[in-house]
């Protein structure tokens, strides 16, 4: 659809100022674009942009999949103009993201309480790198940082090789999840007190936040989490396994699956050595163990595994490269690959919304727009007239 679709879904009703880059922001945005709200991508203006392109060129995979469903609108915010125009856009919205460095939203005059002086119900989100105050504000925020920072390294990867980080983006993506829930939940509770607030996110937050069951081993119990390679750190037998044409996981933590898992492998009567009986003495003889699957695994292929799995009740499944992901029958049942038109370069596909509503879809309705594509139709929209508009363009403050 192009970009002057009628929008529909559950937040259409919202309109979101998207002042992000790199990926967290974009992230956190682009459920809300994908729902239906009315998403302005405020950018500087090309004469006066000296990024270096953090998020790599604009009808590539990434950009265009984390920035579709988008009007491009672009504002100078070091302009008392631009920040007029700003507040004027404020005063019509719901919601404003912003992902810089905690003190840049003070000096641009974009702060919460600023804000909120122009609209009492705008919810401000910010996303940063270890949080809006404390003895990290000042530090600029990564993802492979806060992999690190957050403990998802010292867990990830083989003994004794060193921290590995994830193969994705995982900070950034957390961190503009948990975003998006916190908009949601703070416009739900607008609804009762008439006002909006300032929902924060940090990516070190969101980094120890997935961990979970890793981190609270350490709260809980004291237990500081070791890497285990691809081996399940307490469900076992849970693993990667070779077949004779590829590898396969297996997941048959608990005494009944991995009862199952011995009657697929042929290996009758595994479960019930005394070595082998329960969780505990699995995990201490863990080694002997993954040995003696891996003997029967080996003998046959992917394809058989699978099927023999699957009619044992087995957990488990093919290790695939992306390419193997988007042929596999269910990912394509599940319409994981979005189709959309991006001008200048042709029919592509996008990754879909994993989370389908009954009686109100997403939609994908367009591609990434142009840098400042929407400007005019936006300024039009604030009462502003083409010669306004011409003034601000000569003047760079659009």
């Amino acid at each position: 659809m192009n970009a002057t679709a009628k929008r529909r879904g559950p937040l259409a009703r919202f309109r979101v100022i998207d002042l992000t880059r790199v990926r967290s922001g974009p992230t956190a945005v682009r459920q809300l674009g994908d729902w239906g709200a009315d998403v302005i991508k405020i950018e500087t203006p090309p004469g006066l942009n000296l990024s270096d392109g953090w998020g790599g060129k604009r009808t590539g995979a990434d950009f265009q999949n984390l920035h579709r469903n988008k009007r491009g609108f672009t504002l100078n915010l070091k302009d008392k103009d631009g920040v007029k125009i700003f507040h004027q856009l404020t005063q019509k919205s719901d919601v404003v993201v912003e992902n810089y460095r905690p003190d840049v939203k003070f000096r641009l005059g974009i702060d919460y309480e600023s804000l909120k002086k122009v609209n009492k119900k705008i919810i401000l989100a910010s996303i940063s790198g270890f949080g809006q105050s404390g003895p990290y504000v000042k530090r600029p925020g990564f993802d492979q940082v806060t992999q690190g920072m957050g403990g998802l390294m010292a867990i990830t990867g083989e003994p004794g090789r060193g921290p590995m980080r994830a193969g994705c983006a995982v900070s950034d993506s957390a961190s503009g999840l948990y975003c998006a829930l916190g908009i949601m939940t703070a416009l739900l509770e607008r609804e009762e007190s008439g006002e909006g607030q300032w929902v924060e996110v940090s990516l070190l937050n969101a980094m120890i936040a997935l961990t979970d069951f890793q981190a609270a081993r350490w709260t809980v119990e004291h237990e500081v989490p070791e890497q285990a390679g691809n081996d399940h750190p307490t469900s076992i037998p849970t693993g990667v396994f070779q077949t004779s044409d590829g590898y396969m996981n297996i997941a048959a933590g608990d005494n009944e699956m991995f009862a199952r898992l011995c009657k697929a492998l042929g290996t009758d009567g595994l479960n019930e050595k005394p070595e082998f009986k329960d969780r505990a003495t699995r995990s201490k003889n863990r080694a002997a163990l993954n040995e003696a699957l891996q003997a029967a695994m080996i003998k046959k292929d992917k394809a058989h595994w699978t099927a023999r799995f699957e009619e044992c009740g087995v957990a488990g499944g093919p290790i695939y490269k992306m390419d193997e992901v988007f042929a596999d029958p269910q990912v394509q049942y599940n319409q994981m690959a979005a189709p959309l038109h991006i001008p200048g370069v042709g029919d592509v596909a996008v990754v879909n919304q994993p989370v389908r509503l009954s009686r109100t879809p997403h939609e994908i309705r367009s591609a990434t727009p142009d840098c400042g594509q929407h400007t005019d139709d936006i300024l039009h929209e604030l009462g502003y007239q083409d010669g306004d508009i011409a003034d601000l363009r000569k003047r760079n403050v659009v």
